[in-house]
């Protein structure tokens, strides 16, 4: 089987992403393994590979003695034709099993616009996509990530999802399962005893019902499943970061060690699902970071450092931190490096740290672009600080300056565009007027995205835009931010309208789902290969339309994902809607002593922990 494999490598563009053998890989003897898990990202290997939740599992899982864990990636479009042309199934790196060989499948829902390749990947292991379909003799398919919060568009086809952080959970889910074959319990007595352990979601258990306009009319749990599935946290996390890091053969999207500060956010922006799901924040101590680091940096060879977080500026020993990494790692080359600078939080010596010779772009993401429309969204930022940051970072000796914003965001209007274009041109006058002798190298890059309304957020009740408003919105800027000096870059108006029937969607998407990949949906993340004519075929198959999932909601109807808690309450959610509406901000809660406001902390026993010992 391996020689077959083989000879797939010659015959396929990029070889290096299915060879395996990477420096720190793990390689476990097959048969002598008590649980075999393949871990698998629906994207390709340069993409999945750079994504830290994937990797801090595949290393933890393997730290356990009689745990195997192996990864898989999405096949680009040549490899899966040759596996099809050698009718070989889908294979792991690590020693070329099929998928449908191992005990467990898990994949990553990092984004909805990845769950066709998820039914492709299962289609080319020869594993039965609907849950019903499958015997003793196949894997458990188990979803994780930020998908899992609703995870309803996939609830047919998986097992089991696990809502939160995985480090903990995901092995006592292994225990369970491997106890249960010790006994030679069968598949329903194993799932069965995967109840009992908290953040684990077994769709099987909970009965869906829609009222004859195909909204949900009740959700019923069945015994012993609990009513409401709450997520897992991590509350140390100085407890868990791995003591090896994978070194790619190829170049991945993030070709760095990363290491995360902290997570959660208290900034409380009413449309970031993230910052909502993750809370409440926990921050690693910087001793143990450089320590952790120190270790890596001599076990990979990297040359660059990512500190990573929702918001890294915001971690409280930021200054401390990257004085103690630039002392110890610039002697050797290793360069620093911050992914989110925050406006509010910018200063040209923080920003400076991080690079070295030449400097490159900064980018920062006002999101809306007056000071109204930032009020609604929770981004508290005024004119006057952002254009005192943009002219800190010209003065700084930036050159190219990259603006994000969202274009659909609720209460929105003309205006509100018209300040994205007054935004843009004044940092491109400013930034012309600082380098005066370099005027015609400075560079002002608007991005716009559409607004979609995710799950566990204050606006997971409002209307996304419709295609047609958007591509206005999209037309309005194109004519207005033309010029030297002015770049604009913008979605693809139907992939933002498949992502907002994804993110929102429920048990009907299913027929859907199974459609597109059948007519050949893949990838639909990326603008070459995504086809809205056989995903609207798909959706027309179910009897399904795209408005019945961008429409806005009210606060009494039953969501798709209202059994799973991220453990921020209803009635916060519903506040911060009503707050938006009135254009009231809501402070940072990130400090106050005791704070109860959105619930995560009563609901999940969980405080803040700052860097350093100090809790809030």
């Amino acid at each position: 089987m391996k020689d077959q494999y083989e000879l797939l490598l010659e015959k396929v563009e990029k070889p290096a992403r299915y060879a395996g053998g990477e420096l720190n890989t793990t390689v476990k003897p097959w048969a002598q393994a008590r649980l075999r898990v393949a871990l698998a990202f629906p994207d390709l290997y340069e993409i999945g590979l750079s994504h830290l939740g994937l990797r801090l599992l595949y290393h933890r899982i393997n730290e356990v003695q009689g745990y195997l864990a192996e990864r898989v990636y999405a096949p680009a479009l040549d490899m899966e034709e040759e596996l099809q042309k050698a009718n070989l199934p889908l294979f792991s790196l690590e020693t070329r099993h099929g998928l449908g060989e191992f005990d467990l499948v898990g994949f990553t829902l990092q984004y909805e616009l990845s769950y066709t390749n998820i039914l492709n990947m299962m289609r080319l292991a020869g594993i039965p996509l609907r849950r019903e379909q499958r015997g003793e003799a196949h894997p458990l398919i188990i979803g994780g990530g930020p998908g899992s919060f609703n995870p309803e568009p996939l609830a047919d086809f998986f097992d089991l999802f696990l809502l939160g952080e995985g480090e903990e959970a995901f092995l006592e889910i292994l225990d369970r399962i491997a106890d249960g074959k010790e006994r030679g319990d069968d598949r329903a007595a194993i799932k069965r005893a995967l109840l009992q352990i908290p953040g684990v979601y077994l769709p099987e258990y909970y009965q869906v019902d829609y009222t004859p306009e195909g909204r949900i009319a009740a959700v019923h749990p069945h015994p012993p499943a609990p009513s409401v599935v709450q997520k897992r946290i991590i509350h140390d996390l100085d407890q868990y970061l791995p003591s090896q890091e994978l070194v790619p053969w190829m170049e991945p999207v993030h070709d760095r060690l990363m290491v995360e500060l902290f997570r959660g956010c208290t900034r409380g922006c009413r449309f970031c699902q993230a910052g909502m799901v993750y809370r409440p924040v926990r921050e690693r101590s910087p001793a143990f970071i450089k320590e952790r680091l120190t270790d890596l940096i001599k076990k990979t060879g990297y040359e660059e450092i990512s500190l990573t977080s929702l918001s890294s500026a915001d971690y409280t020993k930021i200054e401390e931190l990257t004085g103690a990494l630039t002392d110890c790692f610039a002697p050797q080359g290793v360069r620093i490096s911050l992914p989110s600078l925050r406006i509010d939080s910018f200063s040209p010596e923080l920003a400076a740290k991080f690079v070295s010779g030449r400097k490159g772009s900064l980018t920062f993401a006002p999101e809306a672009g007056t000071e109204r429309l930032r009020r609604v969204i929770n981004k508290n930022l005024s004119d006057q600080q952002i254009f005192e940051t943009l002219e800190a970072a010209f003065a700084g000796g930036w050159q190219r300056i990259k603006l994000y914003f969202m274009l659909g965001l609720p209460t929105e209007t003309d205006e509100d565009l018209a300040g994205i274009v007054r935004l843009a041109k004044e940092a491109l006058k400013m930034g012309r007027r600082i380098h005066a002798r370099a005027a015609n190298r400075v560079q002002v890059s608007v991005s716009v995205s559409t607004f979609i309304p995710k799950p566990h957020t204050p606006f997971q009740w409002r209307a996304q835009i419709s295609s047609e408003e958007t591509l206005r919105k999209q037309r309005f800027l194109q004519e207005e931010l033309r010029g030297k000096g002015l770049k604009l870059s913008w979605h693809q108006v139907t992939l933002s309208q498949l992502e907002g029937i994804l993110a929102r969607g429920d048990r009907r998407l299913a027929l859907s789902l199974e459609k597109a990949v059948e007519l050949g949906c893949k990838f639909d993340a990326w603008s070459e290969t995504f086809r809205w004519d056989l995903w609207q075929e798909a959706l027309s198959f179910a009897g399904l339309k795209p408005e019945d999932y961008t429409r806005a909601r009210s606060y009494e109807e039953i969501l798709p994902w209202e059994h799973l808690s991220a453990g921020v309450s209803k009635e916060y959610l519903i506040t911060e809607d009503q707050r938006a509406e009135e254009g009231k901000p809501t402070p940072d809660c990130r400090g106050r002593i005791d704070c109860k406001t959105c619930g995560v902390c009563p609901t999940l026993r969980a405080r803040p922990i700052m860097a350093g010992g100090e809790k809030d």
